[in-house]
């Protein structure tokens, strides 16, 4: 006699629309969105030289270093995240006659939806952020650097350009590969060890 045969026979059977719910809820965790959600943001990027202010004279660059993303969940009919995805970003104006530094502090707001497609797959569908998504305090040194930034509209800027980089990097290939599990596949691998 095999071992499975004497084995004990569980207590409660489910449906196959609870299990299917539960395994959404195990599969789909803070834990794994945020490793997807840091392997679509990346780590760094540099944006500039950006023309900007009056006569478009200065030159903006920054170097964003992008932050673990923190996460969190919220099950009802759809499995939903909200996400944010704090940035680091020296930035520097270039003037001509001097380049005063700034240092700017920043979080992107994303959201995300669980969801599932045919033939048997589990996609994290990520929204787009807008410029809106992004908040951003910036400190400078100086006070012409600070009227610089403003007059220039250098915090507008900078929310466009991260915006646009996002959004690049959630329709790049390898984003889309990071956002679908294909379970039979994995159910393949497992079940046969390979």
């Amino acid at each position: 006699m095999s071992d499975s045969a004497s084995e004990p026979v569980p207590a409660e059977f489910l449906t196959y629309e609870t299990f299917g719910r539960r395994f959404f809820e195990i599969a789909v965790t803070e834990e794994r969105v945020g490793a997807a959600i840091g392997e679509i943001a990346g780590e760094a990027f540099e944006m500039g030289p950006i023309a900007q202010g009056p006569g478009r004279l200065a030159k903006v660059t920054a170097k964003v270093n992008i932050q673990q993303p923190r996460v969190s969940r919220q099950l009802g009919e759809l499995i939903t995240f909200a996400i944010r995805i704090p940035l680091e970003i020296d930035m520097v104006v270039d003037l001509r006659i001097d380049k005063p530094k700034f240092i700017v502090f920043g979080e992107i707001a994303l959201r995300a939806t669980a969801k599932a497609a045919e033939p048997l797959l589990l996609i994290l569908d990520v929204q787009k952020p807008r410029p809106a998504d992004i908040a951003i305090h910036v400190t400078s040194k100086s006070l012409r650097a600070e009227v610089v930034r403003i007059i220039g509209g250098v915090d507008a800027e900078i929310k466009r350009f991260i915006a646009l980089h996002v959004a690049g990097e959630i329709d790049s290939p390898a984003s889309q590969k990071a956002k679908i599990i294909d379970v039979a596949e994995r159910l393949d691998e497992a079940w046969t060890g390979v």
